[in-house]
């Protein structure tokens, strides 16, 4: 019975971690570099107010005017490629996300962000699924490679 019990208090340990996954953090829109100007950052702060009240075609509006004001910054990037990824619009947003990364090499942030991920490397070649070497099929009795 003791053995039992250590057990299974054993097992709930082992698999306890896995049942136990950290959540995304959520996407929010990022300040910009003290150097920007006080327009621009006026800009993207009605960005990020109007991005959070769930405006996002109003943020889109203001993100794209502080990309103009400050067209170097990485994190003005990142502010307008984040509001066309929430509104679907997510070839422009994969641009503007790689714009941002290159704009900014050490923001872990920007290079860190859930938001980027699933674009990718920009060099990466896009193309069809490779062929498996030897089909996909389940292999028959005495039709494996040999």
């Amino acid at each position: 019975m003791k053995y039992a019990v250590l057990i299974s208090f054993g097992a709930v340990l082992l698999f306890l971690p896995a049942c136990t996954h950290s959540k995304p953090k959520p996407l929010v829109p990022l300040e910009l570099d003290s150097g920007a100007s006080a327009q621009a950052i006026a800009l993207n702060t009605q960005g990020a107010q109007a991005f959070q009240s769930g405006q996002l075609a109003e943020a889109k509006n203001y993100f794209a005017q502080g990309i103009k004001a400050v067209p170097d910054s990485g994190q003005a990037h990142y502010n307008y490629a984040l509001t066309l990824n929430a509104l679907g619009e997510t070839d422009a947003a994969r641009q503007h996300f790689i714009e941002a990364a290159n704009l900014a090499p050490g923001d872990k942030v920007i290079w860190d962000s859930p938001a980027l991920r699933p674009f990718g490397s920009p060099a990466a070649p896009k193309g069809p699924a490779k062929e498996h070497p030897y089909g996909t099929r389940k292999p028959d009795i005495g039709t494996g490679p040999r």
